[in-house]
């Protein structure tokens, strides 16, 4: 929101009140009270009849300083509230000068400058951000209160994050009202929106406050972020680190980790899509159809129709259409498929469950007590009201029942139409419920799944969220049309959302409004199934490959082969995605911040820490991208590029770029039917690159994501010395690139089309070799 007319001016009915002088600093317990008057003090009868504004820095963890505006404090605060996970034990270190105090927690410093008010934090010696005159400040806008902090940006500082924004990936020049919307993925709207953003100069801002937030991203003052929300307080947290992928694991570390989805899920999605017609001979059809043409499928799902129209949600399969849904469930798992289910949180009123949810007080009401409803989406729906924990329990008891039969998982569609013209359970403010509803939503199914199958075991297919929703995975990004264009912002909004906290992320293949031509189609597939979770899902049209011609049958199986091999290294990043936040697709920027290059590419991306991935967005399959410094290996070429430069190419469906970084061992399974498999049992591990004085390493997990097996590969000179740590199966190595002949020791070796391929002796743990020039 914009407050100002240009630098100097303020707008028509607009009043701003700076903190200008300090007038008082309190230390107390790890924390920091620095009082500012609204003008310079001159003479006693300055501090009267004019606002004192009130800033308090504190830490909750190392590297993540808290800040907090107030002016009045006497307001009562109601929730909700993000969860922010503090160290009880940790406490910031506070010193005293004679112009200035500093707040130090880790290596990220606060310091307040005195008697001018000023506040700049640094990483070490290396000044990030700051604020000062014209920045913080308190405002009424036509008698409505609210704060405003303006964070300073560099010189060339580009902003990212925000949640899931299909606008451009470079949020400079952007206004951004975080405001849960169900708009598609062509517009400024977004499913997920999180008001935290990442900064190319080393840090991240997470703005702690579940309703509105509106972010001028060098937009109203061309050199500040400013951001702005309604009310008399504002808290936000600076989170530093060494770089930016440590500063998204202190993010992750302050708001939640995300769960580590089960291995099952990382495989192949097909869904009966969402307005056609389909029974169990229909959906055997695809299935079958799957089986006969030997593409592998791992889940299948059932959208919305499964349930009897007009009844949404009433958790009941339509027995007309599914008389036996029992059998149903077990005959098709007995295939070795797991089952997803569609679901919202609204009921409608035609369902059985609105009148005993309006009976018990479990559907959300209007102020005059009245159950609050609307036609849209479902005639006369209501809102389960998750913050009362028996409709939870509630809602919790009705899915249950479907978990009894034999469903696997949940898509929890929706949770952005939430009115704030009503009154909750708990009492929270309808403004901050807007966005955070969607935390309790998949909260509520998450935690069902957990409490039934087990951790490791659970997992969602969501499309909104807001800040810690990262904890409830898998999210995918929404309605999305069948075009090149919205392949292309599809993929700005998985770069936004994993540049956000968000470890793992999906899309519906070959787009959901319409019905893509052919060629899209095996284009998305591709894009698809080098994504965290795959699946195949539209709206009017069946989303089978034949459907579309031969060659998309083809290029469906090459691709969710492919990935099934790639399992045992990709799940390594899926564990990592656990373990420190990082998202298994990276922005480019997240893995080389130091080649600015790197720093505005949104059309290609990292998958995982070693894999460049370029999808192809348009029907001449050409595609242009960027490579960072060093020797690239195509892996399903094997030609290999020179980096720190662009390339121009052309390729057919089968291919893409795909690229090995330099220096890497790239674990290769020996299964390409499934996703969950022992990982280590026959694994290969490929050798790209390896230069003199590098070491490369492979972690191999097992289904819960322990480690089991460590390889690493070091080269002196023309010697490598490759070392297996846990190694109690075969396994083998691949020398990628490798000319001529080498001497082998402790492993058998042949020549094949990609490589010299070493194989161990039983037990064998090391193996040297010497690359004759």
């Amino acid at each position: 929101m914009k407050f100002t007319d240009g630098y100097w001016m303020v707008r028509k009915g607009v009043e701003i009140q700076y903190p200008t002088e300090v007038r008082d600093v309190a230390v107390h317990d790890g924390a920091v009270s620095v009082y500012n008057a609204t003008k310079f003090v001159r003479t006693k009868g300055d501090t009267l009849n004019a606002a004192l504004l009130t800033c308090e820095i504190s830490s909750p963890l190392p590297d993540v300083l808290r800040v907090k505006w107030y002016h009045h404090a006497g307001l009562r605060e109601k929730g909700p509230r993000f969860t922010i996970n503090a160290d009880v034990n940790h406490k910031a270190e506070i010193e005293r000068h004679e112009d200035h105090v500093t707040v130090r927690s880790g290596r990220l410093t606060a310091r307040i400058k005195q008697p001018a008010w000023g506040l700049e934090f640094f990483y070490d010696d290396r000044r990030i951000t700051g604020t000062g005159a014209k920045g913080a400040g308190y405002i009424l806008d036509h008698g409505k209160p609210y704060f405003r902090e303006m964070l300073d940006l560099g010189v060339g500082e580009l902003v990212y994050g925000l949640g899931e924004r299909f606008t451009p990936f470079l949020k400079n020049g952007q206004v951004v009202d975080i405001w849960n919307e169900d708009g598609g993925t062509a517009s400024e709207q977004a499913y997920k929106n999180v008001p935290f953003y990442l900064s190319s100069g080393g840090y991240g801002v997470f703005v702690n406050h579940p309703e509105r937030v509106s972010f001028e991203i060098a937009s109203e003052i061309v050199s500040k972020v400013g951001f702005s929300v309604e009310g008399e307080s504002l808290e936000y947290f600076i989170v530093g680190g060494e770089t930016l992928k440590d500063v998204l694991d202190n993010y992750t570390k302050l708001t939640g980790r995300p769960a580590l989805p089960p291995a099952w899920s990382f495989g192949l999605w097909l869904t009966t899509s969402f307005t056609t017609d389909y029974d169990e001979t229909t959906c055997n059809s695809f299935i079958d159809g799957m089986a006969d043409r030997n593409i592998p499928l791992h889940v299948f799902h059932f959208d919305c129709f499964w349930m009897k129209e007009y009844q949404w949600c009433d958790f009941e399969w339509d027995p007309a259409v599914f008389p036996d849904p029992e059998g149903m469930l077990r005959r098709l798992k007995a295939r070795g498929l797991h089952i997803c289910v569609w679901i919202n949180p609204y009921i409608a009123q035609k369902s059985p469950l609105f009148k005993e949810g309006m009976e018990r007080g479990y559907l959300v009401k209007r102020p005059n007590g009245d159950v609050w409803q609307w036609d849209m989406w479902q005639a006369g729906m209501g809102l389960v009201d998750f913050t009362n924990p028996d409709a939870v329990r509630w809602y919790q008891g009705k899915l249950r029942r479907l978990l009894d039969m034999g469903v696997d998982c949940f898509k929890t569609d929706f949770g952005e139409r939430i009115p704030t013209d009503v009154v909750w359970f708990d009492g929270s403010d309808p403004q901050k419920m807007h966005n955070y509803y969607t935390h309790l939503y998949n909260k509520a199914v998450f935690e069902l799944l957990e409490q039934y199958r087990g951790k490791g075991e659970a997992m969602l297919f969501a499309r909104s969220a807001t800040a810690g929703g990262q904890m409830y995975p898998v999210h995918w990004g929404g309605d999305c049309s069948a075009n090149y264009d919205s392949m292309a912002e599809t993929l700005r909004g998985g770069l936004s959302l994993g540049l956000s906290g968000f470890g793992f992320w999906s899309h519906d293949i070959s787009g959901f409004e319409r019905t893509a031509p052919a060629d899209i189609y095996k284009r998305w597939v591709a894009f698809g199934l080098l994504s965290s979770h795959s699946r195949l899902h539209g709206n009017e049209s069946y989303r089978v490959p034949w459907l579309f011609d031969e060659e998309s049958v083809d290029v469906l199986r090459f691709f969710t082969e492919l990935k099934c091999t790639l399992m045992p290294h990709l799940f390594t990043y899926a564990v990592e995605a656990k373990e420190r936040g990082l998202p298994m697709m990276r922005a480019m920027v997240l893995e080389f911040p130091d080649d600015p290059t790197c720093h505005y590419l949104d059309r290609q991306y990292m998958f995982g820490e070693r894999l460049l991935v370029a999808p192809i967005f348009n029907d001449r399959g050409e595609v242009l991208y960027y490579v960072p410094e060093g020797r690239w290996t195509n892996l399903l070429t094997g030609e290999t590029v020179t980096g720190g430069k662009w390339y121009r190419e052309k390729h057919g469906y089968m291919s893409l770029p795909l690229l090995v970084r330099p220096n890497s061992l790239i674990a290769i399974g020996a299964n390409n039917q499934r996703p969950d498999y022992d990982y280590a049992d026959n694994v290969t591990f490929h050798l790209f690159e390896l230069e003199d004085g590098q070491t490369a390493k492979a972690v191999v997990h097992d289904l819960q994501g322990c480690p089991v097996l460590t390889v690493s590969a070091s080269r002196t000179g023309g010697t490598i010395e490759i070392a297996a740590d846990g190694a109690v199966k075969p396994w083998h190595v691949v020398l990628r690139g490798i000319q001529g002949t080498p001497s082998v020791e402790g492993a058998s070796a042949e020549a094949t089309p990609q490589g010299i391929k070493l194989s161990p002796a039983a037990g064998a743990s090391r193996v040297r070799v010497e690359i004759q020039h």
